[in-house]
């Protein structure tokens, strides 16, 4: 089983960029693009934490089964 990152695809459903999302949480717009890729699976529980309720959902909604 691979794990991917659903980030790209949530921001695009709230309309939410990059860098509205590095405005929103605080975290740079480095660290907003490197959870938008595999990446993600080194991202720290806080920063993940971080983004996801600033995005409304649940840690476990940024993952994707594939």
């Amino acid at each position: 089983m691979e794990i991917q990152s659903n980030l790209k695809e949530l921001m695009e459903s709230k309309g939410v960029t990059v860098r509205g999302l590095s405005e929103m949480t605080g975290l740079s717009t480095r660290t907003v693009m490197f959870a938008r890729g595999p990446q993600i699976l080194q991202c720290r529980l806080e920063t993940l934490a971080t983004i996801a309720a600033a995005l409304g959902v649940r840690v476990k909604d940024l993952f994707e089964e594939g």
